[in-house]
């Protein structure tokens, strides 16, 4: 276990002082991993989340065909139309794809909504570094607001046996979404603040981008509804959505060839999915993987447990905060399937109902991504959307809005889950 634990920081303090390097970084250590034994081959294939990978892979080639009919160009006239300064087209951006998040998933809103925010900063000649930040930061948020915004929300949900109205009210009292939206406020304010010296005033009266192909438009449309569909189907193939992604962009790809008539019609969407972004994840998984198989998971969270001592509000907050922690630096998914058993079993030994250590564990973990650049996948496709583009995302760029953002939407969460479900 000790090894693991030293390698799996050797890694990450690599990949946060060699960004450009990450995906070597990534993959090398995946793969140190896999020939000391730390993970066995045969455990391998089952830790990497296939899922997000054909998500990731299917949604960029579909957001390509989406840019190339120039609909994000038209959103982008429009959102200008609408807001009066550089400073509030970066809130709404960030805002909109938290509201989208709600019902899909976070990576699949960053390469949405990136294209956006992307053809706004050039009309108006404007880093796009933050913008960026603040979605995919916004797209974690809004995750844990309902059943279906995010793994962890599902997981949660589906071992509470929650319904997707639960999330609303929970036995009489406003529930999970009311939590996540109090921290959207306020993180809200947060990022008006971060972006409070962006008041270049947005020229008025441009004529809007003409869309040359509505049909990229309406494969995203689809996307997204059938992915909210699919998402109440219980016992679903583990890769289901990804499946889903990879058919659209198919479909995609066969439309644009035989409307187009070239290999480029092919081959450019193809190109768009970033094998960079794939790479980190790819290792990433193996090390979280290796890490699980080590035991070192459940020790975390078996050390957490003995932490509280059976003081309820003690040991809310010690599942809170150290979920956050944690989650800032590993994926979440394998620490929220360790802490659900720990959960329960606290709940059950001091006599009380879990429902305010499970909303504390979505929290907590959901947030926690957000405090670094590879502390969630949405974080890590938006920087290498931005690296595509030519920009470098320095760590200290990231946590600069990563940091203040999570304590704001993480504090207010964190009161009012104590005070609606402390007493259950």
């Amino acid at each position: 276990m000790l090894y693991a634990i030293v390698l799996f920081v050797l890694t990450y303090v690599l990949m946060l002082a060699f960004q450009k390097y990450r995906v070597f970084i990534a993959l090398g250590s995946g793969l140190i991993f896999l020939l000391t034994g730390m993970l066995h081959v045969s455990e391998a294939f089952d830790a990497i989340d296939w899922n997000v990978l054909l998500m990731i892979a299917g949604m960029m080639g579909l957001v390509q065909l989406f840019i190339d009919s120039k609909m994000p160009a038209l959103l982008a006239d429009m959102v200008m139309e609408h807001v009066h300064s550089v400073q509030m087209a970066a809130v709404a951006l960030a805002l909109f794809a938290g509201l989208i998040s709600a019902f899909v998933d976070n990576v699949a809103t960053v390469l949405m909504v990136a294209p956006v925010a992307l053809e706004i900063c050039r009309k108006l000649k404007t880093n796009p570094v933050p913008f960026i930040i603040g979605i995919a930061v916004s797209s974690n948020l809004q995750g844990a607001a309902t059943l279906v915004g995010d793994t962890t929300a599902i997981m949660i949900g589906s071992y509470a046996d929650m319904s997707f109205l639960d999330f609303f009210v929970w036995q009489g009292r406003p529930g999970m979404f009311f939590a996540v939206e109090m921290g959207a406020v306020c993180s809200g304010l947060i990022l008006s603040w971060i972006f409070r010296k962006e008041k270049v005033e947005i020229p008025k009266n441009s004529a809007r981008t003409e869309v040359t192909d509505y049909f990229p438009g309406m494969l995203l449309l689809g996307v997204i509804a059938l992915l909210i569909i699919v998402s109440f189907i219980p016992q679903k193939p583990s890769v289901t959505n990804g499946v889903i992604c990879i058919i659209f962009l198919l479909i995609g790809v066969i439309r644009n060839a035989i409307k187009e008539k070239s290999i480029s019609a092919v081959t450019g969407p193809l190109k768009a999915v970033n094998l960079e972004t794939i790479g980190i994840l790819l290792g990433l998984f193996l090390i979280i993987g290796g890490m699980t198989n080590m035991g070192v998971i459940d020790a975390a969270a078996d050390y957490l447990a003995q932490l509280g001592d059976g003081n309820v509000f003690l040991l809310y907050t010690i599942i809170v905060w150290a979920s956050v922690l944690i989650s800032a630096f590993i994926d979440n998914i394998p620490y929220t399937a360790a802490m659900l058993l720990v959960v329960e079993g606290i709940a059950a030994a001091i006599g009380i109902q879990p429902a305010v250590f499970y909303f504390g564990l979505l929290s907590g973990a959901t947030l926690g991504g957000n405090c670094t650049p590879i502390g969630a996948s949405a974080n890590i496709t938006g920087i290498g959307i931005l690296r595509r583009e030519g920009y470098t995302v320095r760590t200290k760029d990231f946590v600069r809005i990563g940091i203040p953002f999570t304590l704001a939407a993480v504090i207010p969460a964190y009161i009012y889950l104590w005070v609606m479900f402390g007493s259950l």
